[in-house]
């Protein structure tokens, strides 16, 4: 059996999971995440505790069972505390700006991007080189950022674009005569 899917999850007060046959739901402080269920893979709600069992020996289901516990650990702590991705911009005259549910770029092309942020994530600028990316769904999140992330992306040379706050961009050397 998979190490992963051996381990229970805790869940944490203020948090209601529902289980039925086709579906798993978690609502929590920050919203609610409902994931379908895997017929490879049977979830027992436990006082408190979820644990992961596969139907049978096959590594299929042994596989499933630490994926569905992974996901399901996801949402959960994603209902409680939330997921957040950070973004810098390097440039110079680069600049974020948070508008609602829009987020205003000036990254070097001739016209402003605008990018609409889908329903249940939030974006902030703490300042004009930071972007602060939050949700409840870490799934989302991560594409979210990388969405960001695409739209000017660090180059080589001098590492100007959007790159995460913990990515280490390695500068090439430039061409000698």
């Amino acid at each position: 059996m998979s190490r992963v899917g051996k381990m229970p999850i805790v869940v944490p007060k203020g948090v209601d999971v529902s289980l039925t046959a086709e579906q798993i739901s978690v609502k929590g402080a920050l919203g609610t995440l409902v994931r379908a269920g895997n017929r490879l893979v049977t979830v027992k709600n436990d006082g408190g505790s979820l644990s992961f069992t596969p139907i049978d020996e096959s590594p299929a289901a042994n596989a499933m069972s630490g994926t569905m516990r992974a996901l399901v650990a996801n949402m959960v702590n994603g209902v409680s505390t939330g997921f957040q991705k950070k973004l810098t911009l390097v440039g110079v005259g680069y600049r974020a700006q948070a508008q609602g549910a829009k987020l205003n770029l000036q990254i070097g092309f001739s016209h402003p991007v605008v990018k609409d942020m889908p329903e249940g994530i939030k974006v902030e600028c703490p300042t004009q080189t930071e972007i602060l990316i939050k949700g409840s769904d870490r799934q989302v999140v991560g594409q979210i950022a990388a969405e960001v992330r695409a739209i000017r992306p660090p180059e080589p040379y001098k590492g100007k674009g959007i790159r995460y706050a913990d990515e280490k961009i390695t500068i090439k050397e430039t061409k000698k005569k």
